[in-house]
C-alpha cells in the first residue's frame, strides 16, 4: 500500500463474533462463578490430623506382622528333587547305555530282509567286507552238515522252483 491512501482506509481488518456483545456479560459471570466455586476445593482433612499423624505413623512402624515362612526343604520339594535324581541316575545305569553290538546276536532273518528289501547288489555287500573274510579258503573249507542243508532247502525253496529248472 502507498502512505497516502492509508486515510481512505475504512475497515480495521478486525472482526467480532457474532452476538459477542449480546453474550458478554453471561460470558463473565460464569468465569466468576468458576473463581469462586474453585476457592472451595473440596476437600477437607478430619479434625486433629496433623496433630496425631506423628504417632499414627510411628505406631504403624512399630508393629512387626509376622509373615509367612517357607522352607527351602519342604516336603514337596523334596519329592521333586529326589525324583528327578533319581530319574537321571536310573537313566545312566541302564543297560542300554553299556550294551555292546555283538555280531552273535544280530538275527540273521533282520538282515536277510534287509537286504532283500534294499535290494543291495552283490557289489554293496562285499564292500562291506574285508578282503580276509573274502577268502576263497573261508568258503571251501566250510563243513556244511546235511540237517542244515535240508532246513534251508526247505524253507526256501518252493517245489515250482525245482520243477521249472
Amino acid at each position: 500500500m502507498n502512505k497516502n491512501n492509508l486515510h481512505n482506509i475504512k475497515k480495521t481488518g478486525f472482526n467480532v463474533p457474532k452476538d459477542y456483545f449480546n453474550n458478554l456479560e453471561d460470558i463473565i459471570l460464569s468465569k466468576q462463578k468458576i473463581k469462586e466455586l474453585s476457592v472451595d476445593s473440596g476437600f477437607k482433612t478430619p479434625e486433629n490430623y496433623f496433630e496425631t499423624l506423628e504417632n499414627r505413623i510411628i505406631a504403624k512402624a512399630s508393629k512387626k506382622e509376622t509373615s509367612k515362612v517357607l522352607s527351602l526343604f519342604s516336603k514337596r520339594n523334596l519329592v521333586y528333587a529326589s525324583s528327578i535324581a533319581a530319574a537321571i541316575l536310573l537313566l545312566f545305569n541302564l543297560s542300554i547305555f553299556q550294551s555292546k553290538f555283538n555280531w552273535n546276536t544280530l538275527d540273521i532273518q533282520n538282515v536277510e530282509n534287509y537286504i532283500i528289501e534294499e535290494e543291495m547288489s552283490s557289489y554293496e555287500i562285499a564292500s562291506l567286507l574285508s578282503d580276509e573274510e573274502l577268502i576263497e579258503e573261508n568258503f571251501i573249507n566250510y563243513d556244511f552238515n546235511d540237517e542244515n542243508i535240508e532246513s534251508y532247502l526247505l524253507d526256501n525253496l518252493d517245489i515250482n522252483d525245482l520243477i521249472n529248472e
